[in-house]
This record gives structure tokens, C-alpha cells and sequence, in this order.
């Protein structure tokens, strides 16, 4: 079994501090990545495939015990390990498939025992990693005003650049994160998405049509939500790609197959 890649989650600083000590120094371990709340842990396990959290219980936004909730729908899930100092959620804890919990403050032999659990489960055949394994973006963590909305991937329409920042325009309005646009375009490209300007990526099942005016291209997107319809420029060097992806491939499709199987020539 290789080294585990762990996530520590508190939003006290020392307490966070004191866990990713004790988390470093663990002979099983290999990397332990930080995190002050549940939005940036998102964000971390968003970026990589992650073996463990060890997360508080309590924090401000979305709680210890609700991430892993989120966690849970995830198609590689890590293990979850909850390290508080209250000892009243542990029925809670283990609902939503906690692996272990502990107390503070932290006993080497108990840190020892949750690490010997993780490895138990991280060593099950059926949490191998695949190539489907890109689910873990299937949602995007979003603040505003204080509260941490989860976006899912297959509700947005369209993302617009803002500098480092993105806004993700989906069903339930618009949220910015801070998340270059280049990067999700790298992530979801074969989750049915396409850059067709430097500040734009579209989902192309929202795609409705595309239209040339005075010599620019268009694409129409249909409305989602509280997503109004709208029309967003293609550049010159993404118009070819783009029609491929939405017109072409499809047609491919349907074009009929031959005694063999393979498809007819247009000839």
C-alpha cells in the first residue's frame, strides 16, 4: 500500500497546526495538504484525489459533518476521520460513514488506530481509482454572504472569466468562485464543455444554435433556470472546433453503418 495523501480541516489555526504535525509525522503518511473550512477543503479535493480528510466537526459555513455528507455522493470517496473535541456526534458521524472519530486532544494510539483504518479502506479493490474518477468535480463550492452554496457541474450553462476568478452561470443564478477559467476548461472538456472564446466556456448540451453576424459567430444558449438565454461570441480560432463538437460529431452519429459495420462514405 502507498503512502496516504491526507487533508487536515479545522478552522482554528493551532488545532489545524497541531493535526498536521501529528498527521506529517505518521510513518504511513506522505503528504498532508491543510485547510481552514469546508469551502477550501472542497477546492483542495476538487484539485487531486486525496486518501483521507481528518476534519473538525464544528466550523462556521458548512459544517464538519456536512461535507462529508457532500464527500458521500462523490464517485472516489476518501476516508473521513472526524477529530473533535466534542463527543456528542459520533452517532452522526458514523451515519454519514466516518471511518473513525477522535478526540481532543489527540492520543498517538488513537491517531495510529484511525490511520490503520484509512488504509483498511483506502486498500478495498472498489475504491481504486479509474479514469471516471474526474466525478469528484461534479461539485464547485461557492460563498456569498457568508454562506457556502455547492454548485453541481451539471447545472451550469456557461462560465464567464473575471481575472483569476470565474463565474459559474447555472440553475440557481450566478456564483463566483475563485477558480481560473483555463483550469475548469482542462477539468471538464470531456464532461461535455467548450472554450469558444479567451473568457467563455459553454456546456454544449445548453447549445441551441449557432449564427454569423457581420462576420462574428454566434452560439445560443437555451435558458436554465434562473439562467436567462443568451448568445455569447466564438473566436475565429475556436468556431471550427466548436461546430465539430455540436454539429458534426453528432452527425457522424447518425449516418448509417455499412454490411460491415463501418460507416457509409458521403460520396
Amino acid at each position: 500500500m502507498k503512502p496516504l495523501v491526507v487533508l487536515a480541516v479545522d478552522d482554528e489555526a493551532p488545532a489545524l497546526d497541531e493535526l498536521a504535525y501529528l498527521l506529517d509525522a505518521h510513518p504511513d503518511i506522505a503528504e498532508v495538504l491543510r485547510a481552514g473550512d469546508a469551502t477550501s477543503a472542497l477546492r483542495e479535493l476538487n484539485r487531486r484525489p486525496i486518501d483521507a480528510v481528518f476534519l473538525d466537526v464544528n466550523m462556521p459555513g458548512l459544517s464538519g459533518l456536512e461535507l462529508a455528507g457532500v464527500l458521500a455522493n462523490y464517485s472516489y470517496r476518501p476516508a473521513v476521520v472526524f477529530v473533535t473535541a466534542h463527543d456528542d456526534k459520533a452517532v452522526e458521524a458514523f451515519d454519514v460513514g466516518a471511518v473513525d472519530y477522535l478526540l481532543k486532544p489527540i492520543r498517538q494510539s488513537r491517531l495510529d488506530e484511525a490511520v490503520r483504518r484509512v488504509l483498511a479502506v483506502a486498500s478495498e479493490p472498489s475504491r481504486a481509482p479509474d479514469e471516471d474518477d474526474d466525478e469528484r468535480d461534479d461539485v464547485i463550492p461557492a460563498e456569498l454572504g457568508g454562506i457556502t452554496h455547492l454548485v453541481p457541474r451539471d447545472t451550469i450553462s456557461w462560465v464567464e472569466a473575471e481575472g483569476d476568478y470565474a463565474r459559474l452561470h447555472s440553475e440557481s443564478g450566478a456564483h463566483l468562485v475563485r477558480i481560473p477559467l483555463s483550469t475548469l476548461e482542462s477539468r471538464w472538456r470531456e464532461r461535455g464543455f467548450q472554450r469558444i472564446h479567451r473568457s467563455y466556456l459553454v456546456a454544449l448540451r445548453m447549445v441551441t444554435g449557432l449564427r454569423t453576424s457581420d462576420g462574428a459567430v454566434l452560439v445560443r444558449l437555451r435558458s436554465n433556470g434562473a439562467t436567462p438565454a443568451v448568445e455569447l461570441p466564438v473566436s475565429r480560432r475556436q468556431a471550427r472546433e466548436l461546430r465539430d463538437r455540436v454539429i458534426r460529431e453528432p452527425m457522424r452519429n447518425l449516418r448509417p453503418l455499412g454490411s460491415t459495420g463501418e460507416l457509409l462514405d458521403d460520396d
